[in-house]
């Protein structure tokens, strides 16, 4: 028996092989449809799939055979990751001086007959092979050569997508991290410059108050100027954590939602508004969703609905149905409406169309974007219907 030699980058081979993290797996049927389809297309009553690592063959597949492992001094697979782009073919191992006295020909399985397809990784290094072995010398025509090398691509993209799927499910795990320190981060941060801008609000206030009588209008106009941007500022940083807190917040369970307390709760959110109308339509009584993520679309669009309403008296009608996959909902209001050129831009982070509201408060340009987001992460789409003059018709879906 002549030993199998090292692969020629044997280190570089052996790390190729690691990185699968597929050794010592349990067996899988996608890999046992292969060899069984291996052998049956060679007529051979044996087919396995080969790794090789520094000291064994370890079979991944095993069709026609007990064993799941073998010294690697006894492998064939040894010989023919020696030689990458060819099959190597044994037709007789009793009469090859590199076997012949080999403990698998010899002894149980007692193989005569060997051909193995090498499987070569993205890298160009093999791996293993497929084989197929038999009690008996044989010949493969050449559309059975051409079969068994299709099989071994077709187990060499199987590894490829386990290694794929492998280093996504751990950049999914470095997200799901970052995104976690992320936050904590943000409320760290959001806590740490919240306090000393309410701080600053709060004396300025006092300021303002306490010697209203010896400032002049000038100095009155700059602690406003104060005061008013540390609002500002506050504002901003609660737009932000809501905006990066609505991925938390669609992983939330849903439940059964009443939808005349809905709109009940609505109210109450806004009864400081005298001039305010809040109306339902719909035929339905009740949804399933995700109450959070409902709150959060609606408090968004109802609220901007009333700042920016030029009317007396503002009118907001919610409206709700459904179709076998989705619900759809409306926020219509009779404000002033939205320019067409304007209607895409209103859903991007920071974009503003009027310097302030009718309450003299400026935005930020994150509610809307967070709403899209939200709509969106929940399967739907948000859209805008909108004249001048007459009001406008925030329109989404969110999947069921």
């Amino acid at each position: 028996m002549i030993a199998p030699k090292d692969f020629n980058k044997e280190e570089e081979r052996q790390k190729d092989l690691e990185s699968y993290s597929i050794l010592d797996t349990l067996p899988e049927i996608d890999y046992d449809n292969l060899t069984a389809i291996a052998a049956e297309i060679c007529g051979t009553s044996i087919s396995y799939i080969s790794l090789i690592d520094n000291k064994r063959q370890w079979f991944k597949s095993h069709h026609g055979v007990e064993m799941t492992e073998t010294p690697r001094e006894h492998a064939f697979c040894a010989h023919a990751i020696n030689d990458p782009t060819n099959t190597l073919i044994v037709q007789d191992a009793r009469e090859d001086e590199r076997f012949h006295d080999n403990p698998l020909v010899i002894g149980d399985p007692y193989i005569i007959f060997y051909a193995g397809v090498p499987l070569v990784s993205e890298k160009g290094l093999p791996l293993g092979t497929l084989c197929v072995v038999d009690h008996k010398t044989k010949q493969l025509s050449k559309k059975q050569l051409n079969a068994l090398t299709a099989l071994s691509n077709q187990v060499m993209n199987l590894i490829e997508l386990r290694k794929t799927k492998k280093l996504l499910e751990e950049a999914f795990e470095g997200l799901e991290e970052k995104n976690q320190e992320l936050e904590q981060f943000a409320s760290i941060a959001a806590h740490d410059l919240k306090s000393p801008l309410i701080g600053i609000a709060g004396m300025t206030k006092l300021f303002s108050e306490e010697y209203s009588s010896t400032i002049d209008e000038e100095g009155r106009s700059m602690l406003d100027l104060i005061e008013g941007s540390s609002d500002k500022l506050r504002r901003l940083i609660d737009g932000l954590l809501e905006h990066c807190r609505s991925e938390n917040t669609l992983k939330e369970n849903k439940s059964r939602i009443n939808l005349d307390q809905l709109l009940n709760d609505m109210a109450n959110l806004f009864v400081y508004e005298e001039e305010l109308t809040l109306g339902l339509k719909s035929t339905l009584s009740e949804i399933v969703a995700n109450r959070t993520v409902i709150d959060q679309i609606l408090i968004n669009l109802v609220a901007n609905a009333i700042k920016y309403n030029d009317k007396k008296q503002s009118r907001v009608e919610i409206g709700v149905s459904e179709s076998d996959t989705h619900y759809k909902f409306y926020v219509q209001d009779n404000g002033p409406g939205i320019v067409e050129e304007h209607q895409e831009k209103i859903f991007k982070i920071f974009e503003v169309l009027k310097a302030s509201d009718k309450f003299g408060q400026s935005g930020n340009g994150i509610g809307l974007a967070t709403v899209k987001k939200m709509v969106e992460k929940s399967g739907g789409s948000i859209n805008v219907e909108s004249e001048t003059g007459t009001g406008s018709k925030f329109i989404f879906t969110l999947e069921k």
